[in-house]
């Protein structure tokens, strides 16, 4: 809030501007490599993962359900991570998958901030009925049993990934709709919030241009949260057999080398070490950015 200084003039204290703030957030977010061991290990892991996922299908073959060898050939300088039961190579699988992972992932995590921000924005800007009626929505969403739910779904409409990614994207937007809410609640009693409404701003302007680009630091961590929650739903669901039958992902090559565990360990022990890796990535950094961003305590 503005202060009076020598001579009866206005001045806004260091570090107490509303824009101030949003630089200094966005700062800590960037700068989440030069915090504890867990969030580098985390960007390590991320970064690792975005780069295979990218970029590994175009240089380890085109097809991942082509057979290049005989079956169940140990790793070896041809195949560094061996052959599957119809001489598949596993590397290629596990870098086709890493794809699928990180696209289901991305997708649901977009998808629910999207709507986190619509609900959450709306609810803490408008209040009174309007906020109770979509805060009972939310806590619906928080209470569904994801996995079963989008198990179902899959089992009736067919076993494609944008049938996954609607009902995931649909039952995890709910605590980012109650981060962004706790951001609004905070932010429209600001002093610039009460100006652009005294100097003419609309309530969708004020809500947009004022009071959102300070409050959406917090959801985007949460966001990120989904990543990790999404790829392992996507693992289990292929695990199961009702993964989408056009792509490969970590949980198809787990469930086709659950026989031969005893015989050939590699074809389940690197899908899985890669699964467990790209989740542990990106929970660590999303847990880091919702620290930084002081997103903590918005949930308490």
């Amino acid at each position: 809030m503005p202060e009076r200084g020598p001579g009866g003039l206005l001045h806004t204290p260091p570090g107490s501007h509303p824009l101030g703030r949003a630089r200094r957030a966005a700062r800590r977010a960037a700068g989440l490599g030069r915090g504890g061991p867990s969030r580098r290990i985390g960007a390590a892991l991320t970064l690792a993962f975005v780069v295979l996922a990218v970029a590994g299908p175009h240089l380890r073959g085109a097809d991942p359900f082509a057979a290049t060898g005989a079956p169940f050939v140990p790793p070896s300088a041809a195949h560094p991570f061996g052959t599957d039961d119809l001489g598949r190579d596993v590397l290629t699988g596990v870098l086709h998958g890493a794809s699928t992972s990180l696209s289901v992932g991305v997708a649901v995590a977009l998808a629910s901030l999207a709507l986190g921000i619509v609900v959450g924005g709306v609810a803490g800007f408008v209040g009174g009925a309007v906020d109770a009626l979509l805060m009972r929505l939310t806590e619906l969403t928080l209470v569904l049993p994801r996995f079963f739910l989008a198990l179902t779904v899959v089992a009736l409409f067919g076993a494609s990934l944008p049938n996954l990614v609607a009902v995931l994207a649909l039952t995890s937007w709910g605590v980012v709709a109650r981060v962004v809410r706790s951001g609004v609640l905070a932010v429209k009693v600001e002093d610039h919030v009460a100006a652009a409404h005294a100097l003419g701003a609309g309530p969708v302007r004020r809500l947009v241009r004022h009071v959102l680009p300070l409050a959406l630091g917090p959801a985007f961590a949460y966001a990120a949260l989904q990543v990790g929650n999404a790829m392992l739903v996507e693992a289990g669901l292929s695990f199961l057999g009702f993964g989408d039958p056009t792509r490969v992902s970590w949980g198809y090559l787990l469930d086709v080398a659950s026989p031969y565990l005893h015989r050939a360990w590699w074809t389940s022990v690197f899908p899985g070490a890669a699964l467990a890796a790209a989740v542990l990535g990106v929970n660590l950094l999303a847990d880091g950015l919702r620290t930084g961003t002081g997103g903590g305590d918005l949930l308490r």
